[in-house]
């Protein structure tokens, strides 16, 4: 049974799996969003353990430099917010240990995500959620982050029935090895050598594959599934039709999708409202949180990855009518998937279960 402790305004945050690709981004985002920790403590495997990990932000030792601890059960006692980016099987394995304690894990794998006791959180769309959680609090998918950040303001507007998505999924999707894969392939390509693949099912530099995690008995992919059940658990949308297809490509950091969506005429002429126009389709972007529009196609201007890499929103463009349906739009989505696709949206949560200053 999880007993929560009081969350202090300047909580103790630990991070499990610091010393990897998203465990590094939450401390630069820890920094970044000035979040007020009176400590920060790096926890890693044992191999990682002893590690000094340069840091300055808040709860910052007064040397700036983090020495990683080993991850063991007794690592929680007086830590507030555990964010976690270690492996499914970590979270699972610490699960019971973090719960004890009374602090909050905020889980960046899928282990918990579809269980229904955790609630699966993007703080600009379900922050209502985190209120009845019981220790554990689940970040989604880095592709499912993003698509949503879009859609709510859009499904506020007038009922979304129907979602068609194509993804375009960096190489840092499979975290620093995936990174290192596309590097080291791309020179040895550039030099005429021999290509070693191992991060990724076949060659990723110069290439496209589509396939994302494993394949499922339908023939989608893991990711395609994802994308599918944690979007309607999220915007709280169990008939929400989703038909995603994810493919990863060559390019270092930050994922885009193209995505079409399909209003709910029924619906709203049962309750007598006009479809929206592509100018309230506008507004409502504009207007949604985190989310920034750049939309000027005379100018060629509209998101595109590496640009918005290292940034914490979420980026929207090329915005126009899906002639193809009755009521629907199309536009083009981008973020950085190890920041908003993760480490922020991780921190973000934390920030929400911060005490309320009245």
């Amino acid at each position: 049974m999880y007993t929560a402790k009081p969350m202090p305004a300047n909580p103790v945050v630990a991070i499990a799996g610091i010393t990897g690709a998203v465990g590094q981004e939450m401390l630069e985002v820890l920094k970044a969003l000035d979040f007020p920790a009176k400590e920060v403590i790096g926890l890693a495997s044992a191999r990682s353990a002893g590690k000094k990990i340069p840091y300055d932000g808040p709860g910052a030792p007064d040397d700036g430099m983090l020495v990683v601890r080993e991850l063991a059960d007794d690592c929680f006692d007086g830590v507030d917010i555990a964010l976690f980016s270690a492996g499914g099987s970590i979270s699972e394995r610490f699960e019971k240990a973090v719960v004890a304690s009374g602090a909050v894990m905020v889980d960046n794998t899928s282990a918990f995500r579809m269980r229904d006791d955790v609630p699966l959180v993007v703080p600009e769309v379900n922050a209502d959620d985190i209120s009845w959680h019981q220790g554990i609090i689940a970040n989604p998918n880095c592709t499912t982050i993003q698509m949503v950040v879009a859609l709510n303001p859009l499904h506020k507007l007038a009922p979304i029935k129907r979602v068609v998505v194509s993804t375009y999924q960096s190489s840092s999707g499979a975290g620093a090895e995936g990174m290192k894969e596309l590097y080291d392939q791309t020179r040895a390509y550039l030099n005429d050598e021999e290509l070693t693949i191992e991060a990724f099912a076949h060659q990723i530099a110069f290439n496209c594959i589509p396939q994302i995690d494993v394949f499922m008995d339908d023939g989608s992919t893991k990711e395609e599934w994802k994308m599918v059940v944690e979007t309607k658990k999220i915007m709280h949308a169990p008939d929400l039709d989703v038909a995603p297809f994810c493919v990863r490509i060559p390019i270092l950091r930050s994922h885009s999708e193209s995505i079409h969506v399909e209003f709910d005429t029924d619906v709203l002429d049962a309750e007598g409202r006009a479809y929206p126009t592509l100018d309230e389709v506008r507004a409502a972007l504009e207007g949604g949180p985190g989310l920034v529009v750049i939309d000027n196609p005379e100018k060629l201007e509209y998101p595109m990855p590496y640009p918005v890499s290292g940034t914490d929103e979420t980026y929207v463009g090329r915005l126009r009518v899906d002639p193809t349906v009755k009521s629907g739009v199309a536009f083009w989505c981008v973020a950085d998937q190890l920041r908003k696709g993760a480490a922020t949206n991780a921190v973000q949560i934390a920030q929400a279960l911060l005490p309320k200053v009245s």
